[in-house]
């Protein structure tokens, strides 16, 4: 076995050792017990014989007869990471894992953020004996965007703006996560200064209709390359 975790099970617990980890389990239940109904000591140290034995009352893989109890076991939990862009997280949709070999469709509602996770009970691995599956635990990764910066539900854009749209107002066009938007620049904004556009964020998640807001922080673009008459325009109005 070239799996070094593996080759450790093996040389434990032999050619049980895909078992070792629900023979775990049992000692953990059965912890303090000397001597159980199956007649196996749960705390001593197993050999070959022994753990094979115990598989058989245990699991019934070998067991004589109709009186032998078979225990059931929980199968165990899977864990996985799902990346999405940020404006896949925007929307309802579905994707398709592969989860121990199986497909696993699976639909990702709206307004979901970085590092929840959900649970999908009985996508885990099967269970021993007639006991139920393990869970699917499913945590999403969702990186920063270079333009859209988001806090819960709402969103944080830095937006240009020219210097004399700033001092005497007119429209802007905004790109936002969901579309353009064309908004009304008032008069003498200042630089730095911000503007919210209620309901332009992210959608809150589960609840259909209800959205974050918007928020526009201004960066004014100084004019350059200016012209001998720009420039005496500008000095006039710094004499006024």
């Amino acid at each position: 076995m070239s799996d070094p975790e593996k080759r450790k099970k093996y040389d434990q617990y032999g050619k049980d050792w895909q078992h070792a980890e629900q023979f775990e389990q049992a000692k953990q239940q059965r912890h303090q017990q000397t001597q159980g109904d199956s007649g196996y000591n749960f705390s001593g140290n197993f050999n070959d014989t022994d753990f094979s034995d115990f598989f058989s009352a245990m699991f019934g893989q070998h067991a004589e007869g109709s009186g032998g109890r078979q225990t059931k076991f929980r199968g165990n939990d899977y864990n996985a990471e799902l990346h999405l862009h940020l404006k896949d997280a925007y929307t309802t949709h579905k994707q398709t894992l592969t989860v121990d070999g199986k497909n696993v469709r699976i639909t990702i509602p709206a307004g979901v953020e970085n590092g929840q996770k959900i649970k999908l009970s009985g996508y885990g691995s099967a269970g021993i004996n007639g006991g139920p599956n393990g869970d699917l635990y499913i945590t999403f990764i969702i990186p920063d965007d270079k333009r859209y910066h988001r806090k819960g539900n709402d969103i944080y854009i830095n937006e240009d703006i020219d210097l004399y749209t700033a001092l005497l107002g007119g429209e802007k066009t905004i790109d936002t996560i969901n579309g353009t938007v064309k908004i009304t620049v008032k008069p003498e904004i200042q630089n730095g200064s911000s503007i919210r556009l209620k309901t332009k964020g992210f959608p809150v998640y589960k609840k259909e209709g209800e959205f974050g807001d918007l928020y526009i922080k201004w960066n004014i673009k100084l004019p350059t390359n200016l012209t001998n008459e720009q420039k005496e325009l500008f000095k006039k109005l710094s004499t006024m």
